[in-house]
């Protein structure tokens, strides 16, 4: 299998890296600083589940000939990527976005045809570092992706076969992958909410007064918000949240705060402006969703001024 990947940061550079090594033919598309960056150096992957250096091969500008394009881009980078990658797209070849929340499907679906695009989500917490250095930051590993139609298709199937002998990365073909997505936007949509409003992670919300009633409510109209569009979350998944919410030695921030508070664009629309609309559709209580949008996108009017701490630094 031929797999294009855009990008080799944190998410590319891990999940294309380790397609590789367990023998997918794999290219990187990248811009010309990252590939003189992995001409010198190779893909350097930092994990828990084994380091690697590898020679990998990388492009300026994408070419046809592939089966899968992996895209990891950042929701506000999609125009750019989608021009970018437009010259891979032949009349058989798959797109596998693993971008954040929903949206970009639809946008997708449009410029290639819905026959083309695969649903997909990632779960893992890792960042590209100055040095060029691809860091997994804990034991987060999954890659799910499926038809937009339900069906296991023999792409799907063969690109989780291919995974299944990757190290440190779990792979899984699945029929429902717009429930999986839904789900993902749940936690993804509170952690987001919860640590930007905060401005802490989820310890030290937990360890605030009222805390944890306020992420345990947060979670719960998120989990209403995809069931009113036909996506209820299975009850073991809201369990597990609840407990990583009201952990007071937890760690875990999402990374938009970590973009925000390196003075990095965010995704502010795609993420917390989707799920305000979808609540104010659904009549579910959303004064906390547009406070933490209104405060997202305050932050972008003060980066955009030059006003941020880091910016003027």
């Amino acid at each position: 299998m031929r797999i294009l990947c855009l990008g080799a940061g944190a998410l590319g550079g891990y999940f294309g890296g380790r397609l590789a090594q367990a023998g997918a033919e794999v290219a990187f598309l990248v811009r010309p600083r990252r590939q003189a960056q992995l001409a010198a150096e190779g893909l350097v992957i930092e994990s828990p589940f084994g380091n690697a250096r590898l020679s990998v091969r990388t492009l300026l500008a994408a070419e046809p000939g592939f089966d899968l394009v992996l895209l990891t881009c950042k929701a506000y980078d999609l125009d750019a990527a989608i021009e970018a990658i437009r010259p891979a797209m032949g009349p058989g070849t798959a797109v596998l976005p693993v971008l954040n929340g929903l949206a970009h499907i639809d946008r997708l679906c449009r410029e290639f045809g819905e026959g083309q695009v695969l649903g997909g989500l990632a779960k893992i917490q890792a960042t590209l570092t100055p040095a060029g250095v691809v860091r997994q930051l804990n034991d987060w590993r999954w890659l799910t992706f499926g038809e937009l139609d339900g069906s296991l298709s023999p792409r799907a199937q063969a690109l989780a076969t291919l995974a299944s002998g990757a190290e440190g990365m779990v792979a899984e073909a699945v029929p429902d992958i717009m429930a999986r997505m839904w789900e993902k936007l749940v936690h993804l949509g509170t952690s987001a909410l919860g640590t930007v409003l905060m401005r802490a992670n989820t310890g030290e919300i937990a360890r605030a007064p009222g805390g944890v009633a306020l992420m345990h409510r947060i979670l719960d109209r998120n989990a209403a918000i995809a069931a009113a569009n036909g996506h209820p979350v299975r009850p073991g998944f809201i369990a597990d949240y609840q407990r990583l919410f009201a952990d007071p030695a937890g760690t875990y921030a999402a990374s938009m705060l970590r973009d925000l508070e390196a003075g990095g664009r965010i995704e502010a629309d795609h993420i917390l402006g989707f799920l305000l609309d979808a609540a104010k559709a659904a009549g579910i209580p959303h004064e906390l969703h547009e406070a933490g949008y209104i405060h997202a996108k305050a932050y972008e009017q003060r980066r955009e001024a030059g006003r941020l701490p880091a910016l003027q630094a």
